[in-house]
């Protein structure tokens, strides 16, 4: 039988059939997806084959996955979710800060795998004037690359509404760092999901994990959105040094004008990005973000 993969418990799936109905199933110990070392064969969006006995026998094609390799460097990738048609990152200025280096490894990720982003600034509720300012030069940095930026208060349940428009008819994947609002994002656009929600540490103003396992929740007729535990680090998978401009749109843009066709943008004369990040065409953080992954892959930190 064939079925959608709903929920990850660690070693059992649930997994939701044509009928509406949910099955609970395990892989088997030999089960292995030829060429990808993961985590986990299988995750949460996937369209697998069960059989009688309650084995997953079967992993159909995927269209894309977001994948991430744990920050403890593991050579195991850890796939997030599949067969997305957008991702939500969620990510605020305040309790706890998320940083610029994370949303853009993210973002690059999603690029490389073909998962349209939106970004979501949450908990804006908390913020001062000088803290206001600086949300909405993050905002300005990202919609002039060209993603779309919502501004909210799950708590309040201000944006929500919006929010709720950008999901419908699609498979949303949400992520973000432990303590972003999640939870209560869930809860607002899914009442009666109960997803469990945690305060931010007072001592490093970070987040604790609430979600332990990926969860799909249904929505409407067709719209999905899939929430996931909150991620600490985001480390780059499988990416050469030449092709990593490639999943920032702005530096791949001006990388065209570039006098060298394998500038790597550092050091080059007439390199068109170094010049535009002098001009401010390019955010100083973006540049500073494309140097971080350049430097860890050529140290071999992800192979």
């Amino acid at each position: 039988m064939k079925g959608l993969i709903i929920k990850n418990t660690g070693n059992d799936y649930v997994i939701r059939t044509h009928d509406g109905k949910n099955r609970t199933c395990r892989l088997k110990g030999s089960f292995r997806i030829k060429g990808i070392k993961s985590t986990s064969p299988v995750t949460v969006g996937d369209y697998v084959e069960f059989d009688d006995a309650g084995y997953i026998t079967e992993l159909y094609e995927r269209k894309n996955y977001i994948v991430r390799r744990p920050t403890n460097l593991s050579k195991q990738l850890h796939i997030i979710a599949a067969n997305l048609d957008q991702a939500i990152l969620v990510v605020t200025i305040k309790k706890p800060v998320t940083l610029t280096m994370f949303i853009d490894r993210f973002l690059a990720t999603a690029e490389a795998y073909r998962v349209p982003t939106i970004l979501v600034f949450n908990k804006i509720d908390l913020l001062n004037k000088a803290e206001k300012n600086h949300l909405n030069e993050l905002i300005q940095i990202y919609k002039n690359i060209g993603y779309q930026c919502l501004t909210i208060s799950a708590a309040k349940g201000d944006g929500i509404d919006t929010l709720k428009t950008l999901l419908a008819n699609k498979i949303s994947l949400l992520s973000g760092n432990s303590g972003v609002g999640k939870s209560t994002i869930i809860n607002q656009i899914v009442p009666n999901s109960a997803a469990k929600t945690g305060k931010v540490s007072t001592t490093h103003q970070k987040g604790v994990h609430t979600t332990t396992f990926s969860e799909m929740y249904e929505i409407d007729t067709n719209t999905f959105l899939i929430d996931t535990p909150g991620i600490k680090g985001f480390g780059m998978v499988n990416m050469n040094e030449e092709e990593i401009s490639h999943f920032f749109i702005e530096i791949f843009k001006f990388s065209k004008q570039c006098y060298f066709n394998n500038c790597s943008h550092r050091h080059e004369p007439d390199c068109a990005v170094l010049k535009a990040v002098n001009e401010g065409q390019i955010a100083t953080s973006r540049y500073e973000s494309y140097l971080s992954i350049l430097e860890d892959v050529s140290e071999g930190k992800y192979r």
